[in-house]
């Protein structure tokens, strides 16, 4: 049996993670949310992830800094930041660093699907 296939949710803010997980379910994907970056870490679903929505700023280790972390583990899972913090520099770091998106929050319905969408698309090589 094939092993579910979702997309991660990585913010310390509970409204967020339960706001977003209920939007990705009422169009159809399945989700996995956590706190915190060492949490996502620490997690053996990174395996099965499609793509993964990490917020820049939060209690703990920083998105940048676990992005920093996947590409040392050699993970290929998909990054679209968010962030209500997105100045310049820090858009330039996250996409040195590999992302495939960024999100300034508050984000319209549309531009978020269009993401995941875009990160799924790089994980199975269509683009």
């Amino acid at each position: 049996m094939a092993a579910m296939s979702f997309v991660c949710i990585v913010d310390d803010d509970a409204s967020v993670r339960t706001g977003l997980g209920n939007l990705l379910k009422s169009v159809g994907y399945a989700t996995v949310a956590f706190s915190s970056g060492e949490e996502f870490l620490a997690s053996p679903d990174i395996d099965d992830a499609l793509c993964v929505l990490l917020d820049v700023r939060m209690r703990g280790m920083q998105g940048l800094e676990v992005q920093r972390q996947l590409n040392a583990r050699h993970e290929t899972i998909p990054v679209v930041f968010m962030s209500a913090h997105g100045d310049g520099e820090t858009v330039d770091r996250a996409m040195q660093l590999g992302a495939v998106g960024f999100l300034r929050k508050p984000f319209a319905e549309e531009v978020l699907l269009e993401s995941i969408e875009l990160a799924i698309g790089r994980k199975h090589g269509d683009c």
